[in-house]
């Protein structure tokens, strides 16, 4: 358990950090790409030349015999929701950060830049259930408090369901609103497919949806490190691993590339944005390419 004035530095430290980055790198970045996606119906008016033809309105144009196309205003505040994965796994780190700390960051990140744009920020934790709910606020007050829950909340469970925190978003969240899903994704069959497609497919017609994987350079790789014993943070499983053989390395290689690949054509095929990053890189590349694929 970290100390409460440990804690309120870890929190003092991001919050310096990636309040100066939204405000200097993302404060454009953020409006351009998810300003304009939550939209409420106007009106109806005749088609102009230049108009996009899929906001044609048909029942409307047949009605009238003129093509006719409807018109939508931006919706001025937005809701942005942070599903923050909470599980064992994200307390692994092998260079000066855990994911769990790396995770918070950019969450943080996140939700300064919708706060600065007057926007509201929620955030569910969840681990193998769901953890915590934070419902959408404003203020710094709201920001602090979603970074002291992601770094020191104590889940109770151990695993990682993806699956059943975007059923609850989907049922607790009515309005259609900017979801960022923060985990490892590590939430998979033995082959590496992703266990939570339905899920996903139900949650990104409703909302819409952005994941951001974070990963250790140690969990796509093995190292020749000889003979270890290794733990499963979430099971609680042990087993022996005989790093120095090139088979296994390049069997754990092979199945670690072809889950990263399962995943992304999952998100491909629902039209969902993702990025991964991993702690021993820069994010804010990764972060700004994401938001200008938008």
């Amino acid at each position: 358990m970290t100390s409460t004035s440990d804690l309120l530095k870890k929190v003092r430290k991001i919050e310096i950090r990636t309040k100066a980055l939204s405000h200097q790198i993302f404060a454009g970045e953020y409006p351009s790409a998810f300003k304009g996606r939550g939209m409420a119906f106007s009106e109806v008016r005749e088609y102009q030349w230049g108009d996009d033809v899929r906001q044609m309105d048909w029942n409307v144009t047949a009605r009238m015999s003129a093509p006719y196309v409807k018109v939508f205003e931006e919706e001025r505040e937005l809701t942005v929701v942070l599903m923050v994965d909470v599980s064992r796994s994200g307390l692994f780190g092998t260079v000066q950060t855990t994911k769990r700390e790396r995770l918070a960051e950019i969450a943080a990140v996140l939700a300064f830049s919708a706060i600065v744009n007057g926007d509201k920020v929620g955030a569910l934790l969840f681990s193998d259930r769901t953890e915590k709910f934070i419902p959408p606020g404003k203020g710094r007050g709201q920001l602090l408090r979603i970074i002291r829950e992601i770094l020191e909340y104590e889940p109770d469970g151990r695993g990682t369901d993806i699956g059943g925190a975007l059923r609850y978003i989907s049922g607790a969240i009515k309005k259609k609103c900017n979801v960022f899903l923060l985990s490892d994704l590590l939430d998979v069959d033995p082959d590496g497919a992703p266990n939570y497609e339905e899920a996903l497919k139900v949650a990104a017609s409703r909302h819409d949806i952005t994941v951001i994987r974070i990963t250790d350079p140690r969990e796509l790789s093995i190292p020749d490190v000889g003979l270890v014993s290794v733990k499963d943070a979430e099971s609680g499983r042990t087993a022996w691993v005989n790093t120095s053989s090139p088979k296994v390395r390049e069997s754990y290689r092979k199945w670690a590339e072809a889950a990263s690949a399962k995943s992304s054509k999952l998100f491909g095929s629902h039209n969902i944005d993702h990025t991964d990053i991993s702690i021993d890189e820069d994010y804010v590349r990764s972060l700004i390419a994401l938001f200008r694929s938008r």
